[in-house]
């Protein structure tokens, strides 16, 4: 029993913790994201250890709930009609960001004498962008603008680049160091997670988008959106896919499939916050801050040449075809956050590439720490600019 209080205890503080962030947010420049990360360290083991250790243990579970509904939700914003509107757009920002900032990091730490294996990973690491920090500033901003828009449906895409980039990167280090997996093993397993994941995606979608608001006309029930949610969350990790691409393709056929209504994704948005706002809060515990300190010259320029990257390859791929001043001036500044993704792709890394772990996880953990709290400003500033 005294677990369960505890665990309670903390669950209540934390949506307590989700209010304050929320308000002070309104009420500042502030972004919530940035404040819930912030007090989530204070609590966390960089703070007081106020988190209990049953509480903690369940970040897992807490952040897959909410990636799931984040993926739903913007899979749900890449309809046919927005597409059509700025699908070129999106396409070719999101993979011109994605690509300068792996090159140019790459191409940065080589010259700074870092193996070029090495650098090659890191750059492909660096081409990752958090959808969750990113949507959820431009949420907090209530914005319907052109560029909001825009923004989501690229973040809805960019880590399928990080994963391709990634996988092609570490076939080529793999490659260079003629290590025990070859070539082909990542570019297997990069097929498996992408492809399997847009294949759950689909069929659960098409099944979602026959079924889903047939039990009252128009208007599914909340349990019908769950279920839908977490099916695919389950059976992406059963079978080892991507769950985020899982449920954004899932969401993407189901919103431009189930004609009849569009009630689903409002049913998600309505109880999304305080997953969201748990999952912020329990990561900002999981920062350490003294991974600052260790981050070193390879840190810094690693953050000075991905945020080059990805400010030079939004403005020329919108410059490229032709976006707006807007888009071009600010969405390289709305895609610095960076966070689950890039910690996966640096613990992957670290395990194929054993010798370079004890480089690959403190660089990525300390780079997060920082990109984390400082990006969200961006995005704010960003969206602000544009709105």
């Amino acid at each position: 029993m005294q677990q369960i209080d505890s665990f309670l205890l903390t669950l209540g503080s934390i949506l307590c913790i989700a209010l304050f962030a929320s308000e002070v947010g309104r009420r500042t420049q502030l972004p919530r994201v940035t404040l819930l990360l912030i007090c989530g360290m204070l609590i966390g083991e960089s703070g007081f250890s106020l988190i209990p250790s049953l509480f903690q243990q369940q970040f897992e579970l807490v952040s897959t709930i909410a990636l799931l509904m984040l993926g739903f939700l913007l899979g749900g914003r890449l309809t046919v009609l927005d597409l059509k509107l700025y699908g070129l757009e999106t396409f070719t920002i999101s993979l011109s960001a994605a690509l300068f900032a792996c090159c140019i990091v790459t191409f940065g730490l080589w010259l700074l004498n870092v193996p070029l294996p090495l650098a090659i990973i890191c750059g492909c690491i660096a081409s990752a962008t958090d959808p969750a920090a990113v949507y959820d500033v431009v949420v907090e901003q209530k914005t319907q603008s052109y560029f909001s828009k825009k923004l989501l449906a690229i973040v809805a895409i960019d880590d399928a680049w990080a994963l391709i980039l990634f996988s092609l990167g570490a076939a080529i280090a793999s490659a260079m160091l003629s290590t025990d997996h070859s070539a082909w093993d990542f570019l297997w397993e990069v097929n498996h997670e992408l492809g399997g994941g847009v294949v759950l995606g689909c069929v659960l979608g098409g099944v979602g988008s026959m079924l889903t608001g047939r039990l009252k006309t128009g208007q599914p029930m909340l349990i019908e959106a769950l279920a839908l949610v977490f099916i695919c969350g389950g059976l992406a990790l059963y079978f080892n896919v991507s769950f985020l691409i899982a449920a954004m393709v899932m969401g993407a056929v189901i919103a431009n499939f189930a004609n009849h209504h569009e009630y689903a994704f409002h049913e998600i948005e309505n109880i999304e916050w305080p997953f969201m706002a748990t999952f912020f809060v329990l990561a900002g515990a999981s920062l350490q801050l003294s991974a600052l300190l260790t981050m070193g010259m390879i840190g810094g320029a690693y953050v000075v040449l991905r945020v080059l990257g990805k400010v030079l390859g939004a403005y020329l791929g919108a410059r490229l075809i032709h976006a707006g001043s807007g888009v071009r001036q600010f969405m390289g500044l709305a895609l610095i956050p960076q966070a689950g993704v890039a910690i996966g792709l640096g613990l992957i890394a670290s395990h194929y590439f054993p010798q370079y772990s004890q480089i690959i996880l403190p660089l990525v953990v300390s780079t997060t720490v920082l990109f984390e709290l400082v990006g969200p400003f961006a995005v704010k500033y960003a969206v602000k600019k544009t709105s």
